[in-house]
């Protein structure tokens, strides 16, 4: 059994250091254990730290291309390395990485393919009350779009069998944490959760430079993701209201038709056609994305398995080459 740690780093040089020496070098289940660091486009010291470190391996971008794509390139080369069990951290050590045998532990038992780490939210105490509401709420609206019980949204601390992360897309440029938890409870893919705890920090963090840009780029995910898998109920419901709406101001306009008042409401009957055709075009335009939605998981399940004998492959010569 095979872990790999994959370390996301954007210029992180200074903090590398600390979230090397906090990850296990030994777990019970695991034969063996691997660190993975994905330099996104650094221009400081990053992988020269990380040489010095010892790090197993290491894989850069020759420019930076986003957390979301740097965890992507290591989902995919962890899986490529071999990797049974892929745990994902932060390298300005948010985690605690003494809670890595906790957080792989439903995997090892069988219990899940994708374990996400709880913050004790409540009790960080550089968490602001802002903060602390958006996660809540972010959380809540991901939970009811994912149909997941997961409690910390964007927790980034999480740990995928290889399963999982052979099935999983990133195709938001910001982050990964809201949309792989929505692919995942539309896909099957079993979610828990397991507490977890925090270090203190290092630094601020650069995921969220303002709340408003953060809102607004982690909405626009969560509705394109549900978009790409639940196109029908989303066109049905918004489709629903609009053809409700025109047919009670139909009926309404009927009604004073019939008791001889109909004249006065002729711009009732204009705007019930209107939302009428709108409510029907709604409908359609969800079937259309249904069937196309269909054709998408048809399209996944070849990708999987084309991932699957690559990952195959490359393990084998990876493990040979490991025994010489």
């Amino acid at each position: 059994m095979k872990l790999v740690i994959q370390i996301p780093c954007y210029n992180e040089a200074s903090t590398l250091a600390a979230t090397v020496a906090d990850l296990p070098l030994k777990i019970a289940g695991i034969d063996w254990i691997e660190y993975l660091v994905i330099n996104d486009g650094s221009h400081d010291a990053t992988v020269e730290e990380a040489r010095r470190l010892g790090v197993h391996q290491i894989v850069s971008h020759a420019r930076n291309r986003g957390l979301a794509r740097a965890f992507e390139t290591g989902l995919r080369t962890s899986v490529r390395l071999g990797a049974d069990i892929v745990v994902n951290t932060d390298a300005d050590n948010q985690y605690c990485g003494a809670d890595i045998p906790k957080l792989i532990d439903p995997i090892l038992k069988g219990e899940a393919d994708l374990v996400v780490g709880e913050r004790p939210i409540r009790d960080i105490p550089h968490f602001s009350l802002l903060k602390k509401w958006l996660q809540r709420m972010g959380s809540w609206a991901v939970r009811l779009l994912s149909a997941t019980t997961v409690p910390d949204a964007t927790s980034g601390f999480r740990a995928y069998s290889r399963e999982a992360a052979l099935r999983l897309n990133v195709f938001s440029h910001y982050t990964y944490t809201l949309e792989t938890l929505i692919q995942a409870g539309n896909s099957n893919i079993q979610v828990v959760s397991v507490p977890v705890r925090v270090n203190a920090p290092l630094r601020e963090s650069r995921l969220i430079k303002n709340i408003p840009s953060y809102i607004k780029k982690s909405v626009s995910t969560m509705f394109r993701i549900f978009m790409l898998y639940r196109p029908l109920r989303l066109f049905a419901s918004v489709g629903g209201l609009v053809f409700g709406a025109g047919f009670i101001l139909g009926a309404r306009f009927v009604y004073y038709f019939l008791i001889g008042e109909g004249d006065g409401h002729v711009q009732s009957l204009i705007l019930a056609a209107t939302l009428l055709l709108m409510g029907f075009q709604l409908g359609i335009l969800g079937l259309v994305a249904d069937l196309t939605a269909s054709n998408r998981r048809i399209l996944e399940d070849l990708q999987y398995e084309q991932r699957r004998r690559r990952a195959e492959s490359s393990r084998k010569v990876h493990a040979e080459a490991q025994r010489r």
